[in-house]
């Protein structure tokens, strides 16, 4: 018995820290969000503090009153970590320890240790551990003496509990390896996407912020079997699975990794390879939590890591998703896309929308293709199979002169027929 007690979890109790540049209700918007980071990545909140100031402070964060005040509440609560709401520089998180003499976590921290518990495919896990090492090699300066504070995150997951040796040449050295162990993975998925695209087969890849419904709308359209959760970042790799329309069109369809306000910019490097599937696609489904109070902005932030990544030129489909948990439902026909070329709405999980959506997309996919109306003779009956392959094949009629087909076939198949 007295084993089971030594080895039990011990909880994180933390209290959230924002500082206000404009209106306070952003900072406690975005302390919420920061709330459900912590729950999951398995910590209790215990309390919160904001500090209104025209700039954050370069030595502490937090001025030396809200320190002071700040220090009181960690008395007061018992926690055993902070939270900053922002990314802190080194100076600011050993001086933040100096004074209150207690883990101090930024955001960025957080949501590293989140993605290092979620990733579960090679892929992932070293797409984790460049952006930890590279969130870590920034932090060796001057904190030699200090090293204990790189093992960082709830429950001190990734490379500070392997207790790395922080030389910054080993670092270096582990780093260029992960590079070259991405680039191989790159080669991989490069060498299939270059299949799919020889087999003229489409690819749609759902995009959004992180918990909109992504995961659930793969599992529904193609019983992918992927993990669904209330929670923020509940899937990090990407699925592709197929998916056959009712018009007989085959489309692959990816999930792709949740996009978050304040995203660390060590992760946008680390998962552009894993994001370009959204480069490469056909199609984007956007898709967007219309229940939620801050689905405007969630929508914002979408666009910009997308244009971030580069990717643009793409037919969007915005789908404003659990509209079941919606009261007001003014508040849903105000909601708008001006960037998306079509929008549904839907309940992904009650299963309502998926009709209109996967009829937008076919429509979509019907526009980059010719239709077709003629008669085969039997000497070209090969060239059928090649329209069934490629296109959708409407009517197919044998007769005297030959067969008579009617299709849609993609324009770049139009070229290879005899006509």
């Amino acid at each position: 018995m007295a084993d089971f007690y030594e080895n039990k979890q011990i909880t994180e109790e933390v209290i959230l820290v924002g500082v206000a540049l404009g209106e306070t209700s952003v900072t406690d918007e975005s302390l919420d969000e920061l709330e459900e980071l912590a729950k999951t990545a398995g910590a209790v909140t215990v309390g919160r503090l904001i500090q209104n100031r025209e700039m954050i402070h370069p030595g502490t964060y937090l001025g030396k009153g809200k320190l002071e005040e700040l220090a009181l509440l960690i008395a007061e609560t018992q926690a055993t970590g902070i939270i900053c709401d922002d990314e802190l520089s080194p100076a600011q998180m050993a001086n933040m320890e100096d004074v209150l003499e207690i883990k101090v976590m930024d955001r960025t921290l957080l949501i590293l240790d989140i993605f290092a518990q979620r990733a579960t495919t090679r892929e992932g896990k070293i797409q984790v551990e460049l952006a930890q090492l590279r969130y870590r090699a920034t932090r060796l300066v001057g904190m030699r003496d200090s090293l204990s504070r790189l093992g960082g995150g709830i429950g001190t997951r990734g490379p500070g509990e392997k207790k790395l040796e922080v030389d910054r040449r080993l670092i270096r050295e582990r780093i260029s390896q992960l590079k070259r162990e991405l680039e191989d993975v790159k080669r991989h998925r490069e060498v299939a996407r270059q299949q799919r695209q020889r087999n003229q087969i489409p690819v749609a890849a759902i995009v959004g912020y992180t918990n909109a419904g992504k995961s659930t709308l793969l599992n529904r359209l193609t019983g992918a079997g992927v993990l669904e959760e209330d929670k923020l970042f509940a899937t990090l790799d990407p699925t592709t699975r197929n998916l056959t329309l009712d018009d007989g069109q085959e489309l692959l369809l990816t999930d792709t990794v949740g996009f978050i306000h304040k995203l660390p910019h060590h992760l946008v490097d680390a998962f552009r390879s894993t994001l370009e599937e959204a480069k490469y696609a056909d199609i984007l489904i956007h898709m967007v939590d219309a229940s939620n109070p801050q689905a405007e902005m969630h929508m914002h932030v979408v666009y910009e890591t997308l244009a971030a990544l580069d990717i643009k030129d793409k037919k969007i489909i915005t789908v404003f998703n659990k509209t079941d948990l919606i009261q007001d439902q003014e508040s849903l026909v105000s909601l708008k896309d001006f960037r998306a070329d079509y929008t549904v709405t839907a309940s992904v999980k009650q299963g309502t929308g998926l009709d209109a959506l996967l009829s937008t997309v076919q429509t979509i996919l019907r526009a980059n293709k010719l239709l077709i109306e003629r008669v085969f003779d039997y000497a070209h009956a090969g060239e059928i199979a090649v329209i069934r392959k490629y296109g959708q094949l409407l009517e197919e009629r044998y007769q005297e002169d030959g067969i008579y087909v009617k299709a849609y076939i993609p324009k770049d198949i139009y070229a290879r027929l005899s006509f």
